[in-house]
């Protein structure tokens, strides 16, 4: 492909940026309230709690934990869950390593089952094969906004008598069969971090309307001080999660916004799909049954019965041509990384993994986990966010035809 075949020269609305971001008045307008009270700290103001309150308030949940990003949000509900040394939580290999993080900092050990090599989210078929007698939760991860089989998860964890926590830190707003993503499993949890639908450059949130796992969760986010008694008191180990006024007032404002933001954000990624489901060479990751993804990343694979071209050729010319795409995601699965890899945890103990009530067999390797391989050799994302227009849609779709034009068989 030359340089004369590119068709965008103008960059793309970026999440990095103001471009690709909705802030504006209304953050500014509670950050000033939240200044001029003098006021930072959650305890002794009001916005983290009006904004836990509306958050709630928006999935038709009794309880929501405001924290300081998703991956406390996710170790928050670990430690609601009161795991044991030892104990397993199962998770899949294609998540951000603060999945990974919450479960460790538990000193529980992640388990990891494959991934359906379509969708990329877990299988439910693999969670049943990797259930021990050690396993107590499973945390499905609803990947780049789009909802995991969550009936099949819930079945296997009845079965096995297991809680289910959702990851849904890429996916504010997406639905399952009627509900929104976060309410269907015993808690869900949100990242708020810069390139999130909804942002206040990091934090997080942990739902639920289980009311002692609600305790539990508070009593953890904040160093296991029950807030709701007389005097000072300590009475179960837990980390200091809380979220400052400051963030809770753009979070505040982001949220009063987020239907809007989802809106454009299926608007744009939805006109795409619509594009490219007609053009053949290019399958669009599907969505389950009932589910509706809110497009944290747009994603495809390649029909090499139809392009002449591995996934990484193709790559090769799609990639200069300057639209935000990427091959592979994370690149490797998230115990490829050092930390997992070489069990870089407490010191060099390498707990939890060393622990006495520990299975000492686990073994994490991608050999055992195809849909995994496929989907991090074959998948293609494209950044999206709710400042993409019309214009931009059709950009990316003429990029992605000529490319495929160009390996056409």
């Amino acid at each position: 492909m030359t340089d004369a075949m590119n068709i965008r020269t103008k960059p793309f609305p970026n999440w990095k940026n103001a471009s690709g971001q909705s802030f504006g008045q209304e953050e500014i307008e509670l950050l000033t309230q939240v200044i001029n009270s003098g006021i930072l700290n959650r305890n002794n103001g009001t916005v983290v709690k009006e904004f836990e309150k509306e958050f709630a308030a928006l999935y038709g949940v009794k309880h929501a934990i405001a924290s300081t990003s998703g991956t406390a949000a996710l170790h928050i509900a670990m430690g609601a869950l009161e795991l044991n040394p030892g104990d397993e939580v199962i998770t899949t290999p294609i998540t951000d390593m603060g999945t990974i993080i919450a479960i460790l900092l538990c000193n529980a050990v992640p388990v990891f089952a494959d991934v359906d090599p379509d969708t990329g989210c877990l299988d439910p078929l693999a969670i049943e094969k990797v259930v021990s007698e050690k396993t107590k939760a499973v945390v499905p991860v609803h990947l780049f906004g789009n909802p995991c089989d969550l009936d099949s998860i819930l079945k296997i964890a009845d079965k096995f008598g297991l809680s289910v926590v959702e990851d849904c830190a890429q996916a504010h707003l997406a639905e399952y069969r009627g509900k929104k993503i976060g309410t269907v499993g015993n808690m869900g949890c949100f990242s708020f971090q810069q390139a999130k639908q909804i942002s206040c450059g990091d934090g997080g949130m942990t739902i639920t309307n289980d009311d002692e796992l609600a305790a539990k969760a508070r009593l953890f986010s904040d160093k296991g001080w029950p807030r709701d008694t007389s005097g000072r008191g300590h009475i179960s180990l837990g980390p200091n999660y809380r979220m400052t006024e400051l963030q809770g007032a753009v979070a505040l404002a982001q949220t009063r916004k987020v239907e809007a933001i989802v809106a454009s954000v299926r608007h744009s990624a939805l006109l795409l799909k619509e594009k490219l489901d007609a053009l053949d060479g290019i399958k669009v990751t599907p969505s389950y049954a009932g589910a509706a993804s809110s497009w944290w990343r747009f994603s495809f694979q390649i029909d090499t019965d139809v392009i002449n071209a591995t996934p990484t050729e193709f790559n090769e010319v799609l990639s200069p041509q300057n639209i935000p795409n990427g091959l592979g995601y994370i690149g490797m699965p998230i115990f490829g990384y050092d930390m997992l890899k070489f069990r870089k945890t407490y010191g060099t103990s390498q707990c939890p993994y060393t622990c006495a009530n520990a299975r000492q067999d686990i073994t994490y390797d991608i050999k055992d986990l195809p849909g995994a391989q496929k989907i991090l050799t074959n998948l293609f994302t494209v950044v999206w966010n709710s400042k993409y227009t019309d214009e931009d849609v059709e950009d990316i779709y003429n990029t992605i035809k000529i490319t495929v034009d160009h390996f056409a068989k």
